[in-house]
């Protein structure tokens, strides 16, 4: 690796490394983009969870999860951040890129592993990125490997038959709440993207390229479309923050109405069914069933959120406590 600069280890198939190598770019710091091969998988082994991407430093040591890596490098480099500078907007912007992060990715995970035309287009490439089988690199065997493994994974990460009508639902709502606001230079913050365009776009981006849900965008969502194709590369943009009233208007309000209505009330029934012993969640969304067992992870990032609200001062959780109370969210974040 040259000196002074990353290498960022993914795959075109993760929203997670193409959020970060869409970050990096914007942020203009120099990295080497590299698809995962069996190598690197077994050179970063030691990394808990074994999770694509990978950032190596310029000292050679590797690290995980996107969002930390995104918190560590604004303490690292100056200049073009992407948290913006209103404690709440920025408060805001964590609250969408979890929904980003932990929600969006289900419904992009049903669509990749439902249908046999989706399932044959992503392991085509995805198996061979991902390098999680002994078979030969971009063999049959590979490929097949690849999609078993996934399609093996779906009822775990709640991608089911029950299930399936709220998150198409939540594609189709999401959809709604970006189609209307975005465009060549507006991102949900101002004329600059920030952390949470960033996690959407990631997520978005793969289901602009995956068959069923890039149709779905194509017909009822173009103009998100072509969003996301242009936020791959932001790195000749600039632009500025908009203040709190502007940031906090139209879009960001979209989602976060998602956000209260489906992504907090998951969160809070996956803390209790955990609290409980339960082996099993279950809520109802927009008059949809979502059933699955708890994730301990998704506790944590309940309690993050809360922690951030709580970290705001009076005069910030006031400013927010009208819009959170519209998109029912405040009464999730400031249960204690």
């Amino acid at each position: 690796m040259t000196e002074g600069r990353y290498r960022l280890i993914g795959s075109t198939a993760s929203p997670y490394a193409l959020k970060l190598r869409a970050l990096l770019r914007y942020r203009r710091i120099p990295h080497d983009w590299v698809i995962m091969t069996k190598a690197l998988r077994q050179a970063t082994a030691h990394l808990r969870p074994m999770l694509i991407p990978v950032l190596q430093y310029p000292d050679g040591s590797y690290r995980g999860e996107t969002t930390t890596l995104a918190y560590d490098l604004e303490t690292r480099h100056a200049g073009r951040s992407v948290i913006p500078e209103d404690k709440s907007v920025a408060f805001i912007c964590d609250v969408l890129e979890d929904l980003a992060d932990e929600w969006a990715v289900k419904p992009l995970f049903l669509y990749r592993w439902w249908d046999v035309e989706d399932q044959t287009y992503v392991s085509r490439w995805a198996g061979e990125e991902w390098s999680t089988s002994e078979a030969e690199t971009g063999s049959a065997e590979e490929i097949e490997e690849f999609r078993q493994r996934q399609i093996s994974r779906m009822a775990i990460l709640g991608a089911t038959a029950e299930n399936k009508p709220l998150l198409e639902e939540s594609y189709r709502r999401i959809l709604a709440a970006f189609e209307p606001h975005v465009g060549m230079t507006r991102y949900l913050f101002g004329s600059r993207p920030s952390l949470a365009d960033f996690a959407w776009f990631g997520q978005l981006r793969e289901m602009a390229t995956d068959p069923t849900p890039m149709r779905i965008m194509r017909a009822v969502a173009p103009f998100t479309d072509h969003w996301v194709r242009r936020l791959d590369d932001a790195s000749g943009v600039d632009g500025a923050w908009y203040p709190r009233e502007q940031a906090l208007n139209g879009w960001a309000e979209a989602l976060l109405k998602i956000a209260g209505e489906l992504y907090l009330p998951f969160l809070v029934a996956n803390a209790e069914a955990l609290a409980k012993g339960l082996e099993r969640l279950e809520i109802s969304v927009w008059g949809l069933p979502y059933a699955l067992a708890p994730f301990k992870y998704q506790v944590k990032c309940l309690q993050q959120l809360r922690e951030k609200f709580a970290a705001l001062n009076a005069a910030d959780r006031d400013a927010l406590q009208p819009l959170l109370e519209r998109t029912g969210c405040w009464v999730h974040l400031a249960a204690h």
